[in-house]
């Protein structure tokens, strides 16, 4: 009879997990979609290079965020953690699926309202994804690796790596944008 309860409190667990890793994915795809992608602004990370190359290629956002977490991902079923990476590749997969099919209008084009809402949604959506032992941005794996290994710090390694986006981006779209997508990963 205990080994049952054990049972149904971890299904139960479960469920409650996967149910809020839904709502994250959600929220972080409005965050997305109402605000970030339609007015070419980035987030940091992952989902910023996926952007980025959007812009670059017009190859979809989804299909980007996908092919650019796979190394990290990789990662993670090696050196981290297996449960780390299955829900982690549901959550993107899941990110990706409801970024390309989801039709928000676009709510403002107010750069500042972009910048807070659209990076308060996406903060909001990767804060519960990783409550629930997930990432939505492949990217902090490599700074879970790294703090792992080697000591340093997440937040450390995540704005080293949007250092670098973000230089590398100012290439390719106006000035304006890059310092408005500053604010946004802030």
């Amino acid at each position: 009879m205990e080994k049952i309860k054990k049972l149904r409190l971890k299904f139960t667990r479960d469920v409650l997990s996967g149910f809020q890793l839904l709502i994250g994915v959600v929220v972080a795809s409005v965050g997305l979609k109402a605000f970030l992608i339609p007015n070419n602004f980035l987030d940091g990370g992952v989902t910023g290079i996926a952007i980025l190359l959007h812009n670059i290629t017009n190859v979809s956002t989804a299909s980007w965020l996908i092919i650019v977490s796979v190394p990290f991902l990789a990662l993670s079923y090696f050196f981290i953690s297996k449960k780390i990476f299955w829900k982690s590749m549901i959550s993107i997969l899941a990110l990706a699926f409801i970024v390309d099919a989801e039709t928000f209008p676009v709510i403002t084009d107010d750069k500042i309202l972009i910048a807070f809402f659209g990076g308060g949604l996406i903060g909001l959506g990767i804060g519960i994804a990783i409550k629930n032992g997930s990432v939505l941005d492949s990217s902090e794996l490599i700074g879970i690796f790294l703090n792992e290994r080697f000591g340093v710090s997440i937040g450390r390694v995540i704005l080293i790596f949007n250092v670098i986006l973000f230089s590398v981006a100012s290439y390719y779209l106006p000035s304006e944008n890059i310092l408005y997508s500053g604010l946004t990963f802030l």
